[in-house]
């Protein structure tokens, strides 16, 4: 492992060339490279907050527990990549990833773990332009993260989640790819193991991410006032979820503007919770005062009771979706129908949209 102290800024730019991509950290701080085959965990536990861990292109094994604030752990893009260990058992746990805390949360099967405490959160950290594959929980995973900033990553074949985040708020997950996650490719939640009511993010933006062939592209759950735009959603078994229950504040506020969901028709077999999901473009259950705007929905094609383009659904649990806004989008192909709405709630309004066939009939 390598140290650089930028001071001048030369030696970053022998270390790395073009790399970054951003502007270089200040003088005080420090980069620590790490080569393949090296500790990325010593270079982590030695940094301070603002350093940046520059992991060199290459295969590099293992876990990662990341709880200094501040932090950027950066690869050199998609040829960056972080596999489990060799010859160590990453068998699934009986307990949630998300219930894990930080000094077992690597051990537990995840990749890269961004873990705080109520007390001392690990907040604005940076991860970017690396691969994360192959993990038998998440690829990564945050809790007590406020100002997480995710970028660049491709998070593929990991068990459970690509990238999955709790009680953490004003995130941000840019420009990454989430591909064959055994679940969400990016799940964003207020927690859950647990029964509580909806956090306000305080703006998380999840924007121009690439989400295929998992079973869900995006979850929300039990979150308020966040932004889903800009992404591209194909070949999922369902493509967005916005998800509530009964419990208080409901979630809500949720912006999903301007996104491609195309095709989402990959079979997924039904679960203790939901019924098997297919041909479903953006989902919206239990949660109120959302916004779906401006996006493009074609071809997503099933059988399921959650399939259609748009569709508004009862929440398991019964409690109804009120007074969400869906307007302005072009749906095409879908099917049962282009716009579902099977919801009780009240307030709920359909205007503008561009499309061919609703349920019930009257919604285009």
């Amino acid at each position: 492992m390598k140290k650089c102290h930028i001071a001048p800024l030369a030696c970053l730019a022998a270390l790395v060339g073009t790399g970054l991509g951003a502007a270089p950290p200040t003088a005080a701080h420090t980069v620590h490279v790490v080569q393949p085959g090296e500790s990325i965990q010593k270079a982590v536990d030695a940094a301070r907050p603002g350093d940046t861990v520059l992991l060199a292109r290459g295969t590099h094994y293992g876990s990662v527990n990341v709880t200094t604030p501040g932090l950027t752990l950066h690869g050199m893009g998609r040829g960056t990549v972080l596999r489990p260990a060799e010859g160590t058992s990453t068998a699934p746990s009986t307990a949630s990833p998300l219930a894990k805390a930080a000094d077992s949360c690597a051990a537990a099967g995840n990749g890269i773990c961004v873990v705080g405490t109520k007390d001392q959160g690990a907040d604005d950290v940076t991860i970017s332009s690396l691969t994360v594959t192959g993990f038998d929980k998440t690829g990564i995973y945050a809790r007590e993260a406020d100002g997480l900033t995710v970028r660049d990553v491709t998070a593929v074949s990991n068990g459970v989640w690509g990238i999955a985040t709790e009680y953490s708020l004003r995130g941000v997950f840019r420009g990454n790819t989430a591909r064959n996650n055994g679940d969400a490719g990016l799940l964003l939640a207020n927690t859950v193991k647990e029964e509580q009511g909806a956090v306000d993010t305080e703006g998380t933006v999840v924007e121009h991410n690439r989400l295929e062939g998992n079973r869900i592209g995006v979850t929300v759950r039990r979150l308020r006032n966040l932004t889903v735009e800009g992404n591209h959603l194909t070949g999922n078994c369902a493509a967005v979820f916005v998800v509530g229950d009964e419990n208080k504040p409901k979630a809500g506020f949720v912006t999903v503007r301007a996104n491609r969901i195309e095709r989402n028709n990959k079979f997924c077999p039904k679960t203790a919770r939901l019924d098997a999901l297919q041909g479903s473009g953006v989902v919206v259950t239990g949660a109120d005062d959302n916004l779906i705007t401006h996006n493009v929905i074609k071809d997503n094609v099933g059988n399921s009771s959650l399939s259609g383009g748009i569709v508004l659904f009862k929440s398991l649990v019964g409690m109804p979706s009120e007074r969400n806004r869906i307007s302005d989008n072009l749906l095409q192909g879908n099917s049962p129908a282009d716009l579902v709405n099977t919801d009780t709630g009240q307030g709920n309004t359909f205007q503008d949209n561009s499309c061919g066939s609703s349920r019930p009939t009257g919604l285009c």
